[in-house]
């Protein structure tokens, strides 16, 4: 029998270890880059909505989400003003990104994957049997937001979920393992400064989450776990490619849907045939590519359009008196974004 062709994953994120595990348990020989290591903090919410059993069975994943924790509403605020809270069609799945990535890549190696950590590579000129798993597209600067995260200790919430709505902000909190609380948040990036983690507190006090602001403070936060990005932007649909992009390669629905990280993994899922058709002789590249390009456009153009649409309401205060109004009339389109989701 003829060898399986090698694949190689360039970015080891919840795509790409995600991708690579499932293969090489395939039976394809895998190399995954990674330009850092694990464990890991990223900036992330760290809930998972819209993950279904069967992408989750087709990756394997129950040995990584097994003991993940299940949040079943979210409550949405406006300055510390409720807006409502919000039953979710299936419930949201709740995992630190340090814990998540070290297990997906400690399950790649048991499976004799190759990972090359604290590798960076240069040359990303596409080619067979090359996949982009790299984050955000090159060209996505200067939008103007920063993104900012980091986990409290025994922090109450009044939901499994929260978002909270500020000036020209929003911000996620989200139950994790161990008696942690994710805080994460989306900001127009101000001329503020200060050390790590008290950071995110200037940031909400200059977005008018001073009460939100006033909660972190009374509890301890892990100053390991803060991280942020810059030039944070998202997208209206999949673009057209010359290479196999997934994850946020592929494209970032904004993070208040906490589809990312479902995206991450069904983009993975609908690469999973085709490379192994590729892999094992049965298609060429420029098909399976088309393939891999086809299922990610149907799968995720109207959600990154909905998304995209709702987006600016939950950020520019004039639009999220429009939210609220929507909400007390009872037409808050958020169920039907979630249930788009899965």
């Amino acid at each position: 029998m003829k060898s399986p062709l090698p694949l190689e994953i360039i970015g080891g994120g919840l795509a790409g270890l995600a991708l690579a595990g499932a293969l090489q348990r395939a039976g394809v020989p895998v190399t995954l880059f990674e330009a850092g290591e694990y464990p890991r903090h990223r900036v992330c919410g760290e809930f998972i909505a819209g993950l279904s059993p069967a992408t989750a069975q087709k990756l394997d994943l129950e040995p990584v989400l097994g003991d993940a924790l299940r949040h079943r509403a979210v409550a949405w605020c406006r300055h510390q003003q409720p807006i409502e809270v919000q039953p979710l069609p299936a419930p949201a799945l709740a995992v630190s990104r340090h814990r998540l990535d070290a297990r997906l890549a400690e399950r790649f190696i048991a499976a004799g994957g190759d990972l090359r950590t604290h590798t960076r590579v240069t040359d990303l000129a596409p080619r067979a049997g090359r996949v982009f798993a790299t984050g955000r597209r090159p060209g996505r600067a200067g939008t103007g937001w920063l993104g900012l995260k980091l986990h409290a200790v025994g922090l109450p919430l009044a939901c499994d979920l929260e978002v909270h709505l500020g000036d020209d902000a929003y911000v996620g909190l989200s139950a994790v393992e161990n008696g942690r609380v994710n805080v994460c948040g989306l900001f127009r990036r101000r001329p503020l400064s200060a050390p790590a983690a008290q950071l995110l507190a200037a940031y909400l006090r200059a977005a008018g989450l001073e009460a939100l602001a006033e909660r972190l403070a009374t509890v301890a936060v892990d100053p390991d776990s803060f991280c942020a990005v810059a030039a944070v932007a998202f997208d209206r649909q999949v673009p057209a490619q010359d290479r196999v992009c997934l994850g946020d390669a592929c494209a970032m629905i904004p993070p208040f849907t906490g589809n990312g990280m479902a995206m991450a993994f069904q983009s993975a899922e609908a690469a999973l045939d085709p490379l192994l058709a590729y892999a094992r002789g049965e298609a060429g590249w420029v098909g399976a590519r088309a393939a891999i390009h086809s299922a990610l456009h149907r799968r995720f153009r109207w959600r990154l359009a909905s998304a995209g649409a709702l987006h600016p309401y939950l950020l520019r205060p004039p639009r999220q008196r429009w939210l609220v109004a929507l909400s007390r009339a009872r037409l808050l389109p958020l169920r039907p974004l979630y249930a788009m989701m899965h």
